[in-house]
């Protein structure tokens, strides 16, 4: 098989009916007729399902994945680019936030620099200023603190050759970063400039964003570790000159101590040190247990498919 067009659906009921006429046309276009449209349903609440499943029935190249609950955008991607069957996978979002046009430039792209993936990049990260700082934010201190540097305002939209895709699902972490695993997968990756479009408004909250930052840095770097040890061992050094000059001053120099205020202020600041240190060390014991466990990242339900298929 020549192309496979894998997409996830969450609240995607808008857009599925002109995501597949615009998908296919792309497709056709590519490939002939030799492709496939696998459209993973992450737990989507609406009906986004039935109107996914309605395509198989008219259209033998859609392959519907249906997962037993809602796993999350990053693993139902994994779940979908796992059965993909192309020579080349093209990854995208099915909010029509980015056009399924952006397959033929990217394929023309790939074929004249001959590299193994294209990938879509914003110029300008779309949203609110706070957005923007955030994200901003966010690819800095990853890099500050893994080591990687991953390229900002990267899109899901992405064409793939089989032989990196093979090597992108080789990863069986049950706690994904999709980026992360993008970039650090390797192979010649080539970015391409397109536009993003608004169509509906994120899913991602705030605290879901938090929650990806600290999963993110706790699954590529070990620095958080590192860095409590060092600061404990900072912290003990000075506290150590300090209880010297504090013995020094009760020998040589008998005068009343004082200072209740500096006590207190800094029982508080060591107890709130110590809290936090412990709940970074819970982080990542909490990955080491998800980890441990071996538990699938996603569960199929049922794979609907053209009974000719």
């Amino acid at each position: 098989m020549k192309l496979s067009i894998v997409t996830t659906l969450y609240q995607s009921a808008p857009y599925i009916t002109e995501f597949h006429q615009r998908a296919t046309q792309v497709a056709i276009e590519q490939a002939g007729g030799d492709y496939e449209i696998i459209m993973v349903n992450d737990g989507s609440p609406d009906e986004s399902l039935a109107l996914a499943v309605g395509l198989t029935k008219s259209d033998p190249k859609v392959v519907v994945i249906d997962l037993s609950r809602n796993f999350g955008h990053h693993k139902a991607m994994m779940t979908g680019l796992a059965h993909a069957k192309g020579e080349h996978v093209f990854l995208i979002d099915s909010d029509l936030e980015e056009d399924p046009e952006y397959l033929l430039p990217f394929a023309e792209q790939m074929a004249a620099e001959d590299c193994d993936v294209v990938y879509g990049m914003q110029e300008k990260r779309k949203g609110r200023w706070f957005e923007r700082w955030t994200g901003q934010w966010f690819y800095s201190l990853f890099s500050l603190l893994t080591g990687l540097t991953l390229p900002q305002n990267v899109l899901t939209a992405r064409l793939m050759t089989r032989r990196y895709v093979e090597a992108l699902v080789l990863h069986r972490e049950r706690e994904i970063f999709i980026a992360g695993l993008w970039h650090i997968t390797g192979f010649d990756q080539r970015a391409r400039i397109v536009k993003k479009h608004s169509t509906s408004e994120t899913t991602y909250t705030l605290r879901r964003k938090v929650a990806i930052m600290a999963n993110s840095i706790a699954s590529f770097s070990q620095a958080p570790l590192m860095g409590i040890f060092y600061l404990g061992l900072i912290i003990s050094t000075l506290a150590a000159f300090y209880a010297g000059y504090l013995v020094f001053r009760w020998a040589f120099l008998v005068k009343p101590l004082s200072g209740w205020t500096s006590v207190m202020a800094s029982i508080w600041l060591l107890g709130g040190m110590i809290i936090s240190f412990i709940g970074v060390v819970g982080i990542y014991l909490s990955k080491i247990y998800s980890e441990s466990k071996q538990r699938p990242y996603t569960i199929i339900r049922k794979i609907y498919a053209s009974q000719s298929e």
